[in-house]
């Protein structure tokens, strides 16, 4: 179906292809962003409309649709079609099949190169001719997506986020920002001791409902769904793991014995959210790895900066302020959504 060939490539070190203003994407070896790691003011030396895939992973997870022209990188292959029509939608369903086709059928010394790539065979839909169904593909591509912004927007209604307008008191606390007065506290001082997890090996948990909260950033720290029972640590609170990573949980959890929960949970959700992020700039510095983990006790000797107001910490100026940036972020997903409906509505009726 494609003639596969690595992409072309400028042989420069990164900081000389990459830089702040560019608009060529570059695509490379990772999984996430659509492979892109970054953007260039070079001249694109690859054709859109074609897939890319890295040679150097266990299978089709970098496997991704090119809508732009775009600069190669080095073990990147450089899928073209040999058949018409070709589009985003038929990609996606390509893509789709080639990962399941090679889920767990690779390995650090069998890697997805590009013999194998070739030697791929993948389950597409066919009509009655025993020809690829490309229509069929476009349609059922098209369906999902429908579905998919319904889901979007009865989301955006059910929780409130349609609602995307500042009221004028949120208006001024961003115009205001630059004039905040800042003041350090003392993590222990605001919210009592931070309280450890306790450890829970793999082979010990048993399968359940209730988000288990490990060290690391993939699934924002979750590792499991567990059914054992455990302490269980209330939403509106904050973990910091072994790295100094903090991250806001609004739903009930466990935690293991790498995780310190900071108790912030009688504050607003969106003061939470901020002295999180506060505690996430004191904390992930880079001084604490596995050589020296970040536990409890070190949540309770932390100092975090806040707004503050008559010497106190002001959680309403926290409030607003993300409430404010909440909407300004979930703006172009209202709009989006609203006008992907829109064109839907369009496409029925004709």
């Amino acid at each position: 179906m494609f003639n596969i060939s690595p992409t072309n490539w400028y042989h420069l070190q990164n900081e000389e292809i990459i830089c702040n203003n560019g608009t060529t994407p570059v695509i490379s070896n990772t999984s996430m962003n659509n492979g892109v790691m970054g953007f260039s003011n070079l001249k694109a030396n690859n054709k859109e409309n074609t897939i890319t895939c890295s040679d150097t992973t266990l299978g089709a997870d970098t496997m991704f649709y090119q809508a732009e022209d775009f600069i190669g990188y080095s073990h990147i292959q450089h899928l073209t079609p040999k058949f018409q029509p070709f589009n985003k939608a038929i990609a996606h369903i390509i893509i789709s099949a080639c990962r399941v086709a090679t889920v767990k059928k690779y390995d650090y010394g069998n890697k997805y190169n590009r013999i194998a790539m070739r030697d791929t065979k993948i389950q597409l839909p066919t009509t009655k001719t025993g020809q690829i169904d490309f229509e069929f593909m476009e349609n059922f591509v098209a369906e999902l997506k429908a579905q998919r912004v319904a889901e979007l927007e009865a989301y955006l209604s059910v929780t409130g986020l349609k609602d995307y307008k500042l009221t004028e008191e949120e208006i001024k606390v961003i115009e205001n920002y630059n004039n905040i007065d800042w003041k350090s506290f003392n993590l222990k001082d605001l919210f009592g001791s931070s309280t450890r997890g306790k450890r829970l090996k793999s082979a010990d948990r048993i399968k359940g409902n209730l988000p288990f909260v490990t060290a690391g950033e993939a699934d924002n720290g979750i590792s499991d769904f567990i059914g054992n029972k455990v302490q269980i640590f209330e939403n509106n609170t904050t973990t910091i793991d072994m790295f100094g990573s903090a991250k806001y949980r609004n739903y009930k959890y466990g935690a293991d014995d790498h995780i310190a929960v900071v108790h912030t949970e009688k504050i607003p959700k969106f003061a939470s959210i901020f002295v999180t992020s506060a505690i996430h700039k004191s904390s992930y510095n880079g001084q604490y790895s596995y050589g020296r983990n970040f536990y409890a006790k070190d949540a309770d000797i932390l100092n975090i900066m806040l707004p503050q107001k008559d010497g106190k910490p002001d959680y309403n100026y926290m409030n607003k302020v993300i409430s404010a940036i909440q909407k300004l972020v979930i703006k172009d997903v209202v709009k989006y959504a609203e006008m992907k409906i829109e064109t839907t509505k369009k496409v029925i009726t004709n």
